[in-house]
């Protein structure tokens, strides 16, 4: 897998949507995160399925996906990666990175290509990751899968085994996708969630708990539970 986002790979292009109400959610959350090791910064791998299938959706996603990280930087200590993949055979990683302003210039870098489904090397990716230094979680966002169900969820189970939960988001409703993307969430100890312009204000809420569980671990995840956020109260519910 590539390690670098190749020069002049085009720009998004796309209206903004909507504002987010993930600032109130994140600024509940301050006093909660810890770092996940005495010393460390928590880690969370973020990848998206970038093959011309998401077109219509892309837009919306790309600027969820964007505020959500620009919220995250405001709860701290918290490292992401931006994985992607699309066209033939192409699956690409960023460097880590600490600044919301650096994740979003890599996302405008992306446009969207046809090509296969590359779930399995996304997850192999995941593990490569943390046996190196652990990764807190990792987010898949996608619509449709093209590959050997066995072979993917062979490397979830591997995920699940190293403590790293799987966090699907499906966008529209392809069967043959679901079935898949539950038990890569079932098997990691993750969470799968039907991802549609109705689901937008959950899925906001649900990537703000995520934030909050790779920065601070699940202490920090029950304390923003306690508050009232909603999004950490489904989040623990479906890790118990």
């Amino acid at each position: 897998m590539a390690n670098k986002f190749s020069k002049g790979s085009g720009a998004l292009q796309g209206q903004e949507q909507g504002k987010s109400d993930l600032s109130s959610f994140l600024e509940a959350a301050k006093g909660a995160v810890a770092a996940p090791a005495e010393g460390e910064r928590g880690r969370l791998i973020f990848a998206l399925d970038a093959t011309m299938s998401r077109q219509p959706t892309w837009d919306q996603a790309c600027h969820l996906q964007e505020e959500m990280f620009i919220e995250a930087d405001r709860v701290g200590s918290l490292d992401v990666q931006l994985v992607f993949f699309r066209g033939f055979g192409e699956c690409k990683s960023s460097r880590w990175v600490s600044k919301s302003q650096e994740l979003g210039r890599m996302m405008r870098k992306i446009f969207v290509q046809a090509g296969r489904t590359q779930i399995r090397k996304v997850l192999d990716h995941a593990l490569n990751e943390t046996r190196k230094r652990r990764v807190q979680a990792l987010i898949y966002i996608g619509d449709c899968m093209e590959e050997n169900p066995d072979l993917v969820c062979d490397k979830a189970g591997e995920l699940g085994l190293l403590g790293v939960p799987v966090f699907v988001f499906q966008e529209g409703k392809d069967s043959v996708a679901e079935r898949t993307f539950r038990e890569i969430a079932r098997l990691s100890n993750g969470v799968y969630m039907n991802f549609d312009e109705g689901a937008a204000a959950s899925l906001r809420g649900l990537l703000a708990a995520i934030a909050t569980f790779s920065a601070g671990g699940r202490e920090a995840l029950e304390r923003l539970e306690q508050s009232g956020h909603k999004g950490a109260q489904v989040l623990i519910e479906h890790l118990r």
